[in-house]
Order: structure tokens, then sequence, then C-alpha cells
């Protein structure tokens, strides 16, 4: 069992930056893999962005791409995603996710332990 929390968000204009943590408690956090998920208004969770349990591998959505980085420090239990050129589509509810598989790490299915979510609002 995991626990994760979200924190981070805010209300930024358009070409800002935020970076978001999820901080972890529970089983030791170099076990999971964590991915980034979003849920815009009216629409369904998406894939935003995932990192391996070593921080060696990562993957992302390609609306994101160059945009966004993922990055994880297991020391502090902490996995960070910093935004940066955000536009207001990146508006949403930002959750991250843990899970024990390494493969499928886009996929909302393969992830067991969720946070709670944190608002992201870009304002144009």
């Amino acid at each position: 069992q995991v626990q994760l929390v979200e924190s981070g968000g805010g209300l930024v204009q358009a070409g800002g930056s935020l970076r978001l943590s999820c901080a972890a408690s529970g089983r030791p956090f170099s076990n999971y893999a964590v991915g980034w998920f979003r849920t815009a208004p009216g629409k369904d969770r998406e894939f935003v962005a995932a990192i391996n349990w070593s921080g060696g591998t990562t993957y992302y959505e390609d609306s994101v791409k160059g945009r966004f980085t993922i990055s994880r420090d297991n020391a502090k239990n902490t996995v960070y995603l910093q935004m940066n050129s955000l536009k207001p589509e990146d508006t949403a509810v930002y959750y991250c996710a843990a899970s024990l598989y390494i493969d499928y790490l886009r996929i909302s299915s393969t992830y067991d332990w969720w946070g709670q979510g944190t608002q992201v609002t870009v304002s144009s």
C-alpha cells in the first residue's frame, strides 16, 4: 500500500510554469513506477507523463513533449512534474498514480494507487 498526495497546482497565465509534486508514504517508493494523469471538464482522464522506478525511463503524451518534464527523487519519496509554456488547454485536475508494473505505463488501469488530485488552471 502506498499513499500519494499531490501539491503545487494553482492559477497561472498562459506561458507560465508550475511544478507539481507527488509525495508518497507507505512502502518503499523506489518499487513503484509513477504516472501523471489529468482530467479536464467534460473530458476523459488523459495520460500526461510517467517515470519508471529508477527514473531512467520516461514517457510523455505528445501534446506535452518538450514542455513538461517528469522526474523523481526516491530519497525524498517524491515525483515531480515540471510544466513550462503552459497553455489554457492544460487546465485540468492533475493526479499522480503509482504502479508496480514496468510496462503499459500510459494506461490508467495499470495503476493501483491514486492521489486526490490538484487543480491547474491556465488563463489566456
